[in-house]
């Protein structure tokens, strides 16, 4: 996975690198004020475009990139170039108006108004207006008071924002040693778009005709939904990893909702546990048997082909269960090689419980409930662990060889970056600790 992470960032920095050296080929040495603002303003503004390619390859969803990098990675990556994207888009319109009025040795009212009649500068600001609203609705403080659906809603204007971005610096100054790179990027971004964000979608759809077969409660608030449908050894699911879900059925067709595998596929069958923490992910209770489903996937990188060691813990959070129930199940191991422990509020939180107090009997392997609030004990603590069945005493207590194992957490952001930071402390090695966290 490091070296994935490392090409990946290899060509995104590589590129940015090409666009330098392009526009340093073309630049025209000049001391007057008003061609040092044009200058720093041509290569602001061509970073910023190539900065909204690199947005868009990265939530492309090529097979690839996510299976090596990690989507979680990615969502992050993505929204930090996507502050870096707007920063970029405001210092190029800045320094570009700087320069007109100096040039035209006009105020900067006259020359913003006088500069808006062209229409590629119009084009630019309403792209940049469109960027800067994705950038609002994507603000944590904002995102918390938004629904999925309006923050999905806007974050589709950055198609147009590019189109528009595209248009603008192709009527940019000097700009032919970079219209033939700028084109071919543009379109090689453009296909794999459509190909792995609609061809594949529906190719798959048509291949897998997936069905819900039944819906079934597995504790307060969470829910099981068993689908059947033809050729799912296809798909390559593996434990771990999840899928973006689309049912067709009212008030739900329309968002496509990213659930991991609770069981490896079996046969024509496959599973999800889902719980009721949004509108849509509520609505799932009420699916109908026959309602056709659309997936699209897999993806993530939670699996067991970042195992390095032959022992193995696993720590799930809530419905951070679901993975880490079907890798307890199908990672390989001896007994007592494979340990689960599982961070819940209360018993009646135990989600699947039946089928992993099962799956540890069968395979001899460790299963801990840890439950209570966030800083109470309870169930199996151990009396070190201060009231915090996470801390290092109470992890060390419950693995005694810890620092041997990889280690796989899946749970809520607060409760996976306690478990990370404890574990750090009681020795595992950070490469040895794989999360997939969404937070960001």
């Amino acid at each position: 996975m490091r070296d994935a992470v490392v090409r990946v960032k290899g060509g995104m920095l590589g590129g940015a690198g090409v666009v330098t050296l392009l526009w340093a080929a073309q630049v025209r040495p000049s001391a007057r004020l008003d061609a040092l603002f044009a200058t720093a303003a041509h290569l602001s503004g061509l970073l910023a475009g190539y900065g909204v390619l690199v947005l868009l390859f990265l939530m492309a969803r090529v097979p690839a990139v996510e299976h090596g990098v990690g989507a979680d990675r990615l969502a992050r990556w993505h929204a930090l170039g996507g502050r870096h994207v707007l920063l970029l888009c405001f210092g190029h319109a800045l320094l570009a108006l700087c320069g007109y009025a100096v040039h035209e040795g006009a105020d900067v009212v006259r020359a913003a108004r006088e500069l808006l009649g062209y229409p590629a500068v119009a084009a630019a600001l309403a792209g940049t207006v469109l960027l800067a609203g994705v950038g609002i609705t994507s603000a944590r403080s904002v995102r918390r008071r938004v629904s999925h659906e309006t923050w999905r809603g806007v974050h589709l204007f950055v198609y147009l924002a590019a189109a528009l971005a595209f248009g603008h610096q192709l009527a940019g100054p000097d700009l032919t040693l970079v219209a033939w790179f700028w084109a071919l990027a543009h379109a090689v971004v453009a296909v794999l778009l459509v190909w792995y964000r609609a061809v594949v979608p529906v190719r798959q759809a048509a291949r897998h005709a997936l069905r819900v077969l039944e819906v079934r409660a597995e504790g307060p608030g969470v829910v099981s939904v068993v689908m059947y449908g033809a050729h799912l050894a296809e798909l390559r699911a593996q434990p771990g990893q999840f899928l973006r879900w689309r049912f067709l059925q009212r008030r739900l067709w329309h968002t496509a909702l990213p659930f991991s595998l609770s069981a490896p596929v079996r046969g024509n069958t496959l599973r999800i546990t889902v719980k009721g923490l949004g509108g849509h992910s509520r609505r799932i209770r009420r699916l109908r048997p026959g309602t056709r489903v659309l997936a699209t996937g897999p993806f993530g990188a939670l699996t067991a082909a970042r195992r390095t060691r032959a022992k193995v813990l696993l720590i799930a959070g809530g419905v951070g269960i679901t993975p880490m129930r079907a890798l307890f199940e199908t990672l390989p191991g001896g007994p007592g090689e494979i340990t689960l422990l599982y961070r819940a509020g209360a018993e009646e939180h135990l989600v699947l419980r039946s089928e992993l107090e099962a799956i540890a009997a069968e395979r001899h392997a460790g299963l801990h409930y840890l439950l209570g609030p966030s800083r109470a004990a309870g169930g199996h603590l151990p009396a070190v662990a201060g009231g915090d069945p996470l801390a290092p005493q109470a992890l060390a207590a419950l693995v005694p060889d810890l620092a041997e194992h990889d280690v796989y957490v899946c749970g809520p952001p607060g409760m996976a970056r306690a478990a990370q930071t404890s574990l750090l402390r009681a020795g595992v090695p950070a490469e040895r600790i794989h999360c997939e966290c969404f937070s960001f």
